[in-house]
């Protein structure tokens, strides 16, 4: 036993977080910080990366090693991170407007390379943390501040969107699936290459309000009953999958990542010692 437990990665005296009252990000938190102790990393072999946004704020309240960037650009630094140093654990902490909005170009070049890294990115359909407006995620005619009467545009599916673009873990859980999305994580930091863990999450301060209710009890139930395993899912009717979405893991391959493959092509000499 490594005598890790979530506490081990806490900036205990940041607390108590400035997220609003029944905010997912605090669940999430945990489930991180406990798959992290569960793993027995130590903190000084992880970086924690985040942009701008609520869920971006983590990095505050971490006592891992921490890098805050720019909005929309998380992955991009991961990238060089775990490239400089290899034997870092790099998880990048983005909301949906940061991961796919602001940071789309990024997010889809990640999943290509196949970066061995971790994305957890916590996907509450908005930004939150200016004001509520619409993101790339918001669904179909959700109401958002800017979007009072709904959004004309369709939401992106982030799984199908990084499976798509080639990464080798995909999983989706909820804020209110909290051992779920702990094991979720573990399993994720694991994985070779790049992994993404969508987090559909609470907030009840604007999405909530505007489209479930600002209850933040109700809204995790709602939550609750949107997500169905992904079997159940499949059976569904398109009409009854248009009110739901998939929970589990989506995606697990093994495609060699981005850094073994390129010693592989570049420096074969060395590639071939470290296979020894």
């Amino acid at each position: 036993m490594s005598g890790y437990t979530f506490k081990s990665y806490l900036e205990k005296s940041q607390l108590p977080h400035m997220w609003c009252p029944g905010c997912g990000d605090g669940i999430i938190l945990r489930a991180y910080t406990e798959a992290l102790a569960e793993l027995c990393l130590a903190p000084q072999e992880v970086v924690t990366v985040t942009g701008i946004g609520c869920w971006g704020k983590a990095d505050d309240y971490l006592g891992t090693h921490a890098f805050h960037g720019t909005h929309g650009r998380a992955l991009a630094f991961a990238t060089g991170i775990k490239l400089g140093n290899p034997d870092l654990t790099v998880v990048a902490l983005m909301g949906d407007g940061d991961a796919v909005t602001i940071g789309g170009n990024h997010f889809i070049h990640a999943a290509r390379r196949n970066i061995n890294l971790t994305a957890i990115v916590t996907n509450n359909y908005n930004y939150g943390m200016t004001g509520g407006q619409y993101s790339a995620t918001t669904p179909l005619e959700g109401k958002t501040t800017t979007s009072p009467n709904g959004t004309a545009e369709p939401g992106f599916d982030l799984c199908f969107l990084a499976e798509a673009a080639g990464a080798n873990f995909v999983a989706r859980t909820t804020c209110y699936h909290a051992v779920a999305l702990k094991n979720m994580i573990k399993e994720a930091i694991s994985h070779q290459g790049f992994s993404l863990v969508e987090v559909v999450s609470s907030c009840p301060t604007y999405f909530g309000r505007f489209n479930v209710h600002p209850s933040p009890v109700k809204m995790l139930n709602w939550l609750k009953d949107k997500a169905v395993p992904v079997q159940k899912y499949r059976e569904m009717s398109a009409a009854e999958q248009a009110e739901h979405f998939a929970v589990s893991t989506l995606v697990n391959k093994n495609r060699p990542d981005f850094y073994t493959t390129y010693k592989r092509i570049n420096r074969p000499d060395q590639s071939a010692k470290g296979e020894e």
